[in-house]
């Protein structure tokens, strides 16, 4: 039985990746959900290592930072490749799925009401590396790297189903992006979790906006 502990505000946010990952790998975790209220207090933001959520902890081991949470987890879990090229692949590809996250949350949190159709206008361009990657990879029916499931996949995706929320179709232009996020929605466990109120009742982004 894993001892997984989330610490997070109740928004997916940050957080959605690895929720994604831990329910198909069939972990189970428990969520302390804080409030604004809470933070603003102060006292739980200085005990934070920089200062900001997610807190992630497996037993007494404590983590910070979300892209250093889902590389532990993909280390623990199996999910990083099978040799030292393919982990460097899917961090390289994790960090592509960074930036596109930053552009987001700056228009999603910044942006919003003066840049959406230029946001969703620069989404094809965006994708596009994902997509080339895809293709290079067995004509894009695995995963993004090799032929197992890796913990950027699930952040890929996590990331491509907000867009396809803030721009419904936005993956019509990128067939085999579209068919890859297919697919690793059915899985029979993460489809489940995805359907879930756990996942289906939590806001994407703490300010309303999707």
């Amino acid at each position: 039985m894993s001892n997984y502990t989330i610490t997070y505000f109740r928004v997916r946010g940050r957080c959605s990746a690895m929720r994604m990952l831990l329910a198909d790998q069939s972990q189970t975790w428990k969520e302390e959900e804080i409030t604004m209220e809470q933070w603003t207090d102060g006292a739980l933001k200085k005990s934070c290592l920089f200062g900001q959520l997610p807190k992630f902890q497996d037993g007494d081991f404590v983590l910070y930072q979300s892209n250093a949470i889902l590389r532990y987890l993909g280390r623990k879990h199996n999910l990083y490749g099978k040799d030292v090229k393919e982990a460097s692949l899917i961090d390289m590809v994790n960090d592509g799925v960074e930036d596109l996250r930053i552009k987001y949350i700056m228009f999603i949190y910044r942006e919003y009401d003066t840049g959406k159709e230029a946001f969703i206008k620069s989404i094809p361009a965006e994708l596009k590396p994902f997509e080339d990657l895809l293709a290079k990879n067995n004509g894009g029916k695995d995963f993004l790297v090799g032929n197992k499931i890796s913990y950027a996949d699930y952040n890929l995706v996590d990331m491509l189903s907000n867009l396809e929320v803030l721009s419904p179709g936005c993956l019509k232009g990128t067939p085999l992006l579209k068919a890859y996020v297919d697919r690793i929605i059915s899985r029979p466990k993460l489809k489940a979790y995805l359907e879930s109120d756990a996942h289906k009742k939590v806001p994407i982004n703490g300010n309303g906006k999707q």
